[in-house]
């Protein structure tokens, strides 16, 4: 079978997860293909699975409610980071059963995003030890996947154009020597969404699609 690729649109976190994890088992099973899914989240913090990641929350539960920040516990590797409008978010499922080595998975994901935004005339890059996609110190992309039978999950987050204020909820990725940007900050003119995401999956597939 050949990958495809589903739009969920916006979703609450929680139930993008349980959707993923249901993708994960069609795969396995052989009844779904290599699928890559693209979403934007209402906003919420995840919490990675690295140790301490919980005390990188800097808002009080008030101003969480207030700005209508859910907060979640969840699987995926990495520390805390933010997902809201204005971000497009991407869950490849795939099956790595006869590629597995999940540090090229990561730099693969990591290429697509540079060239994804190198489309629209910036300059990122990896930074030595740290996940993610750089502008100089400006973090514009976060990565955090899991893996379940080398079957991937979780993913990315590109910022088009969200509300850069909500990552000062947190210390985003338990990052300290380094901010956060997008898209809308970083070019001008600014793309449109649209646009945004049609060239990251096309710059997806062309390093994920055929795989032998």
């Amino acid at each position: 079978m050949t990958g495809k690729t589903q739009d969920w649109g916006r979703t609450p976190y929680r139930d993008a997860w349980e959707r993923q994890l249901r993708l994960v088992d069609e795969l396995k099973e052989g009844t779904s293909p290599d699928t890559l899914v693209l979403t934007e989240h209402e906003p919420v913090y995840t919490i990675g699975a690295r140790q301490g990641a919980d005390a990188h929350i800097l808002w009080t539960e008030e101003l969480l409610q207030g700005h209508g920040i859910e907060v979640v516990k969840t699987n995926r590797g990495g520390d805390i980071t933010y997902h809201g409008p204005g971000q497009i978010v991407g869950y490849p499922i795939l099956n790595l059963r006869q590629h597995r080595d999940l540090h090229a998975y990561l730099r693969n994901l990591e290429e697509v995003l540079i060239r994804t935004v190198a489309h629209f005339g910036l300059i990122a890059s990896r930074r030595e030890g740290k996940t993610g996609i750089w502008i100089e110190d400006r973090k514009i992309a976060a990565i955090g996947v899991a893996v379940k039978s080398w079957i991937t999950y979780h993913g990315f987050a590109l910022n088009v154009d969200p509300d850069l204020e909500h990552f000062s909820g947190i210390i985003p990725c338990g990052i300290t020597d380094g901010s956060v940007t997008s898209l809308e900050r970083e070019c001008s003119p600014a793309p449109l969404p649209g646009q945004v995401k049609s060239r990251l999956i096309l710059e997806f597939w062309k390093l994920f699609a055929n795989r032998t």
